[in-house]
């Protein structure tokens, strides 16, 4: 019996299903790399609106895709509170599976007030273990706000419990060009967010002295090409290119990271 053209079409169809569904199931049973951050881990929605770029635009371009999933789910104007306090963190947590990767990098608006009426989302100086309850005006109830490393060891915790593992990045410097000199300060957030990785027990990668490494054999003419013109923290397609390509020179240095393997 000769098959039609509806028998074909079904047949199809059903090897087209099949396909689909162990591409889909293929692609799941990769590991993937999260990130979360701030606007210079990813600004906007990550797609260089007004020339502002964050690193985690550009490191998938350094891992095999074949092999592992990135995943980019920073987002601007979020400190290691609010990333978790306005509901970003849960829907991120719910993903990550066993042999997964979590890479963070918190501090730049950790540094605001607890309790101001523009956003509300800085966090206690340091690492320790104290706490203040405060009246959140834009959520209109009381909070208990907590420690920068606090927060951290709440991510890294998380990721842990799910059998995946946390990476901590120290948060890159701001531009350090000022009267045409360059001028590196230390980063107190850089120092805690070490810290807490060490005390954790968790791969940790210096990004922000990576960076200041490199600003060292640069000059500020140079360095000034990296960051945008409206403000002395975002950088441009240049610089987040720069700052990816410095995270993934700091894995490298992890020599027992299992994320390394997945490079290209």
């Amino acid at each position: 019996m000769k098959p039609n053209k509806k028998h074909l079409l079904l047949a199809l169809t059903v090897v087209f299903t099949i396909f689909s569904s162990c591409v889909i199931l293929k692609q799941n049973e990769k590991p993937t790399l999260f990130l979360i951050g701030d606007s210079t881990v990813k600004n906007g929605k990550g797609k260089g609106d007004g020339s502002l770029w964050g690193w985690g635009s550009f490191i998938g371009e350094f891992f095999n895709t074949n092999t592992i999933n990135v995943e980019n789910n920073a987002l601007g104007g979020t400190s290691s509170r609010t990333f978790q306090t306005n509901g970003l963190w849960e829907p991120v947590l719910a993903k990550i599976k066993k042999g997964d990767f979590v890479m963070m990098q918190f501090g730049h608006n950790d540094g605001s007030a607890l309790d101001d009426t523009a956003r509300a989302r800085g966090t206690i100086k340091g690492i320790g273990t104290e706490s203040k309850v405060i009246f959140n005006p834009i959520k209109k109830q009381q909070e208990e706000v907590y420690t920068y490393g606090w927060y951290l060891r709440k991510f890294i915790n998380d990721v842990k419990a799910k059998g995946a593992t946390p990476i901590v990045c120290s948060p890159i410097p701001r531009n350090p060009v000022k009267d045409a000199k360059i001028v590196l300060a230390n980063d107190s957030y850089a120092k805690w967010a070490e810290e807490v990785a060490k005390a954790e027990k968790v791969d940790f990668i210096p990004l922000n002295q990576l960076i200041k490494d490199n600003y060292g054999t640069a000059n500020a003419d140079l360095i000034k090409t990296y960051f945008t013109e409206k403000d002395h923290t975002h950088t441009n397609e240049a610089g987040a290119k720069l700052n990816a390509s410095l995270v993934v020179e700091g894995l490298k240095t992890l020599k027992n990271s299992k994320l390394n393997k997945y490079l290209k």
